[in-house]
């Protein structure tokens, strides 16, 4: 029995899809690439904004069309916000809502009325992840969020917070690294909220996964400004955390900021990352943000443009304002017409682009180590191994016949921007002689 696992949407997606595999091998069954292949197929679905779920309903309508044999399962935030449409789809035989995730292994194996296990089903094997190719997992320390912000479903779609015990997720990140991981990622809806339900915090697992497991390299998901105590850069001092943080700013305007509900404002976050740079060498600090909220004016909205361009961040990821039905922002007076919303995320775009650009421009001629992935097809011809860097700044590379540096952390010489203006290239490395 093959199993393909899909998912859409954010990390946390991803860690639930590796976990869900793990779980799967360890009954027996088979985890494949291929959805040709599979006997069933598992799509884990988005729906952060009104795109994010029309392209679940797509991928479910592909999944089904692409191998129509095969039992389809659906689960995620677009599955439990409209349970009964997805039901209803051609070819889905099951929908797992958010609150049963953590049982969705036991119920497809109960669904297949499997007979007994193989009798290896039980003994280590190769990880799931690297069945697909991977050199980096996610790990979900957390599910669900208290705060309610107003433009947010994902909160109204994963429900209150349920934090991971800490021994749980140290003992899996060490099994992660005895199969050769090297590079973990804390990921979770509002990860730095984790403990709030436990007594524990971000900074206590933090800590506790340095000191208990070697893993080489730790990041973190995104982490809500407000979150995080005075002393929370002070664990930067330890190399294997990775010197970068996805603070989420959603508008660089006040006055759109408290009709968000957002916990923070623009002097907040910016005495935050001026902080954390002085604490951290190479820190790079990437955001989201929202164009075209509902009220949005030009003054505001100028604002936003201005603030963003002075705090300089190394990435933005842009989403135009989505009303969703259960939102208080979906009722909200003003909303912004759509094509002014698509013009301020294409303004945003480019100024990202700039910053982008202008940051790595500024690590050219240094040395820094690099996690080297497959090498892959390039559109030039050959190879090409790509990687990231410690403040996860992309690297490519050519890849050399008899040179296999796939899943090794080697230094790197930044010798030039790609024309793309997002990615850093890099001498090949040659064969030791």
């Amino acid at each position: 029995m093959q199993v393909h696992l899909r998912a859409l949407g954010c990390r946390l997606n991803e860690a639930e899809l590796e976990s869900w595999a793990r779980a799967l091998r360890a009954h027996g069954l088979g985890v494949t690439s291929s959805p040709d292949d599979a006997d069933l197929v598992v799509v884990n679905t988005c729906a952060v904004t009104a795109e994010a779920a029309r392209k679940s309903r797509q991928l479910l309508r592909r999944s089904h069309r692409e191998n129509p044999r095969a039992k389809l399962v659906v689960t995620g935030c677009y599955a439990t916000l409209d349970a009964e449409r997805v039901g209803a789809l051609d070819g889905v035989d099951l929908v797992v809502p958010n609150t049963d995730k953590d049982r969705l292994v036991e119920r497809i194996v109960a669904r297949l009325d499997r007979e007994a296990m193989p009798a290896l089903a039980t003994e280590p094997g190769e990880a799931a992840l690297f069945a697909l190719g991977r050199n980096r997992a996610f790990v979900k320390v957390q599910d669900g969020c208290r705060y309610r912000c107003t433009f947010c479903i994902v909160t109204v779609a994963r429900g209150e917070e349920r934090s991971r015990p800490l021994d749980e997720i140290v003992d899996e990140i060490r099994v992660l690294v005895g199969q050769g991981v090297r590079e973990v990622v804390l990921t979770g809806v509002h990860v730095g909220g984790y403990g709030s339900d436990t007594g524990s915090s971000l900074r206590d697992l933090i800590a506790a996964v340095l000191q208990r497991t070697e893993v080489p390299r730790l990041r973190l998901a995104s982490l809500e400004p407000w979150d995080l105590p005075d002393d929370f850069f002070d664990l930067f001092a330890d190399r294997r955390l990775m010197p970068h943080v996805h603070l989420p700013l959603q508008s660089g305007c006040d006055s759109v900021l408290r009709r968000m509900s957002r916990r923070c404002r623009t002097g907040d976050f910016e005495r935050l990352v001026e902080r954390a740079r002085a604490a951290v060498p190479d820190l790079n600090v990437t955001t989201d943000l929202i164009a075209g909220f509902p009220g949005e004016t030009e003054d505001e909205w100028a604002e936003t443009l201005a603030f963003v361009e002075r705090i300089g961040f190394g990435h933005l990821h842009v989403f135009p304002y989505s009303p969703r039905a259960g939102t208080k922002a979906a009722g909200l007076a003003g909303q912004v017409p759509e094509a002014v919303r698509r013009e301020r995320v294409r303004a945003l775009h480019a100024l990202g682009a700039r910053m982008k650009r202008a940051l790595l421009v500024r690590h050219l001629g240094r040395e820094m180590p690099v996690l080297w992935e497959q090498a892959r097809p390039a559109p030039e011809g050959g190879l090409r191994h790509a990687g990231y860097t410690p403040n996860f700044l992309r690297v490519e590379t050519a890849a050399m016949p008899g040179a296999d540096i796939a899943n090794q952390i080697l230094p790197a010489r930044l010798a030039e921007v790609a024309a793309d203006g997002e990615t850093l290239l890099a001498a090949p490395h040659h064969p030791a002689r």
